[in-house]
């Protein structure tokens, strides 16, 4: 049976109460950018959408290795940062 949180998750469309733009680099802001490239708000709409427990990550680093876009192709990213600072404000970071 399925855990109480995805069973939540599943169930409920989470909506963010607030958002707002992230002012410096961080590893979420990195990964919040990942999952924004790939066309979903953050990683709770992702495994919503895709119906999935779990994220692919670079061990070494924790960052979002692939995901998949609702038209099922592939994003592959690095292992290391590829949110540059000058792209740090497009990033959009939501409170639940």
């Amino acid at each position: 049976k399925k855990s109480e949180a995805s069973a939540a998750m599943a169930k409920a469309d989470i909506n963010p109460k607030s958002i707002h733009r992230a002012k410096k680099w961080s590893d979420d802001v990195e990964n919040l950018y990942r999952f924004q490239q790939a066309g979903y708000r953050d990683e709770i709409e992702y495994k919503q959408v895709k119906q999935v427990d779990t994220v692919e990550c670079w061990p070494e680093t924790g960052f979002v290795k692939k995901l998949q876009r609702r038209d099922n192709t592939f994003y592959y990213y690095n292992k290391q940062r590829e949110c540059e600072d000058k792209d740090v404000h497009k990033v959009k970071v939501y409170v639940y």
